[in-house]
């Protein structure tokens, strides 16, 4: 299943980091990262100040081949850099891995990655390239995404569900039927008119909800 981690790294730790040496007080969001032939591409913000050369206050470093501005607005500047696959770093690692970035935020303090992996395994993957390397990753947060709730579901309310799904299997939709609406009620908790109001209910939104997604894909 899909995974996505949360983790830091300091920011003396991050060669984007030099740029608080300079100025403290800003603030540097990775927005996309492009992985290329023998070479890393990212793009990022950099907010919070007023800087007529704002390339310059990225101080020289092994891996960097280029620093470009792209645009600005008032004291925000977005630059792309040019980072070489041969210096190991979490950018590249993160290449390396094929593990997708999902946002990344630098601060005076620290950098705060983002990033999603189609299971465990590939998160797990690149935590130990970052400990060969001797990159400090520490990891705060890792959790699996749930599935997107279906239209049927959406379509159907809590107690519809409920009693569809106790129907269901218990029988009452086979031919004979294999258990009453007395009987589901009993279990539920309810009349068996209750019963028979929320499974008509439920049929109807299942019904519609199918009948209009069909209608779209035709």
């Amino acid at each position: 299943m899909a995974t996505e981690a949360t983790f830091t790294v300091p920011s003396d730790e991050f060669p984007l980091g030099t740029v608080f040496h300079q100025l403290p007080d800003v603030t540097v969001t990775l927005e996309r990262l492009v992985p290329a032939e023998d070479v890393v591409i990212p793009y990022f913000w950099v907010r919070g100040t007023e800087v007529d050369d704002i390339e310059s206050e990225f101080t020289e470093h092994p891996g960097v081949n280029e620093v470009r501005l792209v645009d600005s607005v008032e004291d925000e500047y977005l630059l792309r850099l040019e980072w070489a696959m041969d210096y190991e770093d979490v950018l590249t690692i993160l290449a390396e891995t094929e593990v997708p970035l999902i946002e990344a935020t630098g601060t005076n303090q620290q950098w705060t990655f983002e990033i999603r992996g189609d299971n465990r395994s590939d998160l797990a993957a690149f935590h130990e390239r970052c400990q060969e390397v001797n990159i400090p990753v520490t990891l705060i947060n890792l959790y699996a995404l749930t599935p997107v709730e279906t239209a049927t579901e959406a379509a159907l309310t809590d107690t519809q569900q409920e009693a569809l799904v106790l129907a269901y299997e218990r029988g009452y939709f086979e031919s004979p039927r294999e258990v009453t609406l007395e009987s589901l009620g009993e279990e539920l908790g309810i009349s068996q008119q209750a019963v028979g109001s929320r499974l008509r209910g439920g049929l109807k939104n299942v019904l519609g909800s199918t009948l209009s997604a069909l209608t779209v894909q035709s």
